[in-house]
């Protein structure tokens, strides 16, 4: 009861915009094992903290798709590439909680955050 109270309770702590539901690192996969799932920043992330996820997460896996003629470089903010970069660092290191720590400024979601023709992995 306890967890499903504090499930409960982290799924409405944060939202983004358009409602998108965000979950806690931790919860997600133990909760809904079968769920596809995405790393993106919290959205309280300052831009240094934007900055530092978006060039570790590149410089282990290839963002491409942020840069100039990218799918995903528009909308062209930190926020946007940051979410990009960690989810492809985060699914390419095998979806683990701890794969989307980026020193506490990352958050696990269960709503696709794709666009038009960015797709996220």
């Amino acid at each position: 009861m306890a967890k499903a109270a504090a499930l409960s309770f982290l799924f409405l702590l944060s939202f983004i915009s358009g409602g998108d539901l965000l979950a806690v690192n931790g919860l997600v996969n133990e909760t809904f094992p079968n769920q596809k799932t995405w790393c993106l920043p919290k959205p309280s992330s300052d831009q240094a903290t934007l900055l530092g996820n978006i060039n570790f997460a590149c410089s282990k896996v290839d963002c491409k798709i942020i840069q100039e003629g990218g799918s995903c470089f528009d909308p062209d903010t930190l926020f946007n590439h940051a979410s990009v970069a960690m989810s492809l660092y985060y699914n390419a290191e095998g979806a683990d909680q701890w794969n989307c720590d980026f020193r506490g400024s990352g958050v696990i979601v269960i709503t696709n955050p794709s666009y038009g023709n960015c797709i996220y992995p």
